[in-house]
């Protein structure tokens, strides 16, 4: 039986990986998760600089699901390097590295000092504010995914992974600008803007307002994303969104995802990943599949 799946000609053991800012760098669930069962393991965003991220409290339960606005809090590229790179060396699975950024430059200083590091693939993170346009995040527009997409591609020596913001019009769109502006593989989605009120103390939930909600509240959106996306383009996808059982990731393959990042679950369940994999493997051995790429995109 393969669970073997390539991402722009990196090989992966299995489709399974973790979502950005869920997992910490990997150090962090290494007491709870076999690191080297996964498929990937996508680090929370760097950035060029340390991030102090959002004032508290910037977490708040919902139905389904949470919502941050954490504000991509990051120690800064040197610790990351310094620090987390060996430590995930250690292991045997793929390593995902997520960067953030407030302007052009930002991205692009990180993505030249990842050059030469042993990570595998980038994954740009275009739901971060751009400071130089008014605060617009770089993915609500069409001209700016290509264009940061190509400029990140001007510096980059792994392939490159665009993750795309789920608050526009037309997500299909905005996968298109990525491919021409040279992207390797999409991933999506991020969360979807939410809000909260404490109707005790009439006031915002969150410092920041407003927040991302993920969880399995979102899943449906993100199946539907995901499946657009893949009919949109011709690079590979990774989906997430609300994943929590192996029956959610398989739902994303069979909608045209290669892989699938897990996020929100691994806070209420730290193992899930784990469960997932063996999950998968369990509903190839049921429904006599040999291969698990046949199940990639197989709903038309």
């Amino acid at each position: 039986m393969n669970t073997k799946v390539n991402l722009a000609g990196v090989s992966f053991k299995n489709p399974v990986m973790t979502a950005s800012g869920t997992f910490g760098s990997g150090e962090e669930f290494s007491e709870f998760v076999d690191l080297n069962k996964l498929g990937a393991v996508v680090t929370k965003g760097v950035a060029n600089v340390p991030w102090e991220g959002n004032p508290t409290p910037r977490i708040a339960e919902t139905y389904g699901g949470m919502l941050n606005a954490v504000g991509l809090q990051n120690p800064g590229i040197d610790v990351f390097v310094e620090r987390d790179i060996p430590f995930l060396m250690k292991y045997d699975t793929k390593v995902i590295v997520n960067v953030c950024g407030k302007t052009m430059q930002d991205y692009c200083e990180v993505v030249r000092r990842l050059a030469d590091q042993p990570v595998d693939m980038l994954e740009i993170n275009i739901s971060c504010p751009n400071v130089e346009e008014g605060g617009i995040a770089f993915g609500q527009n069409p001209k700016s995914v290509e264009t940061i997409t190509k400029e990140v591609k001007k510096y980059a020596k792994q392939p490159v992974v665009m993750k795309l913001s789920p608050n526009v019009t037309d997500i299909t769109e905005m996968a298109r600008a990525a491919q021409a502006g040279g992207a390797d593989a999409l991933s999506l989605i991020n969360t979807i803007t939410g809000m909260k009120i404490d109707i005790q103390r009439r006031t915002f939930v969150l410092a920041n307002k407003t927040g991302g909600l993920s969880g399995p509240a979102i899943h449906p959106v993100a199946v539907r994303m995901v499946y657009e996306a893949a009919h949109a383009v011709n690079i590979p996808i990774i989906g997430m969104g609300g994943i929590m059982t192996a029956e959610d990731a398989i739902e994303m393959l069979l909608a045209g995802a290669t892989a699938i990042s897990v996020g929100t679950a691994n806070f209420r369940n730290p193992s899930v990943t784990m469960e997932i994999v063996e999950g998968i493997q369990e509903y190839m051995e049921h429904h006599g599949v040999s291969d698990v790429n046949e199940l990639i995109g197989a709903v038309k």
